[in-house]
């Protein structure tokens, strides 16, 4: 983060990232992880499913589901994520191609109709 001031006040420009400023490892994932989730909790609400309809969905007890509502993305990985919306009935496509940015990144959009 670059070290900024405005008049009197010193601050730090982010990254677009929270998990890299924060210094998480591997903040990519856990960027994409938390759009994952966010989708698969958009879908929750959607369906006005409770936690514990949408853990017997996704094969996993409720306090799971808690854990992944409250951002306690290290008990999942990103495949596992990804099988939650298909439990769902949402299609995931992976695309790959050259970096558009200065630095490649893994970047997570949606089209929920």
């Amino acid at each position: 983060m670059k070290k900024k001031k405005k008049g009197k006040i010193e601050y730090r420009e982010g990254s677009n990232n929270v998990y890299q400023d924060l210094g998480f490892k591997n903040p990519d994932e856990w960027a994409a992880k938390a759009r994952i989730a966010t989708e698969i909790f958009v879908l929750i609400k959607k369906r006005k499913l409770t936690q514990k309809q949408a853990g017997e969905i996704f094969g996993i007890t409720q306090g799971r589901v808690s854990d992944l509502k409250r951002g306690q993305f290290d008990k999942f990985s990103v495949e596992k994520l990804m099988s939650f919306l298909n439990a769902l009935d949402y299609d995931v496509e992976i695309r790959i191609h050259p970096k558009v940015a200065e630095a490649a990144r893994v970047y997570v959009s949606h089209s929920l109709v």
